[in-house]
């Protein structure tokens, strides 16, 4: 996998985020085909770099909800 300067992201805040500010995660579209994912309270915090497939896939799964606990 090729390194991110995620320096120069910008960040949204995911409309799937809970709007009573918890639960809140921030996307970058800026790297396709990766989608870096950071919790929107600790931003500069860790950051979870997703394949763009594998991040749809997890959407819709949430959409769905037949994620597995």
């Amino acid at each position: 996998m090729r390194s991110l300067d995620l320096t120069i992201a910008t960040w949204r805040k995911s409309s799937y985020s809970n709007q009573d500010g918890g639960e809140c995660i921030e996307v970058s579209d800026d790297f396709a085909p990766s989608v870096p994912v950071r919790d929107s309270k600790n931003p500069h915090g860790p950051v979870i770099v997703f394949p763009a497939d594998g991040w749809s896939s997890f959407i819709a799964a949430v959409k769905r909800g037949t994620l597995d606990g």
